[in-house]
């Protein structure tokens, strides 16, 4: 559950615009995709490795675009 701090004289759009992107820290909208279908270790393991290599060739400038 998120909280929202909020003081009397505060602005409403000021309170969303806290809550939006605490919301978006929280991830809490990932988890609940990744939880609507299940995916096996071994291809979970395989993209983040492929993650890793496309983010080593961005940062060594070797991707080609």
């Amino acid at each position: 559950m998120l909280i929202i701090d909020s003081k009397d004289c505060e602005n409403i759009d000021k309170a969303l615009k806290k809550y939006k992107k605490k919301y978006e820290k929280s991830r809490t909208l990932n988890q609940l995709r990744e939880r609507q279908s299940f995916t096996k270790p071994s291809i979970r393991r395989r993209t983040e490795i492929l993650k890793a290599v496309y983010r080593l060739q961005m940062v060594n400038g070797e991707l080609d675009k």
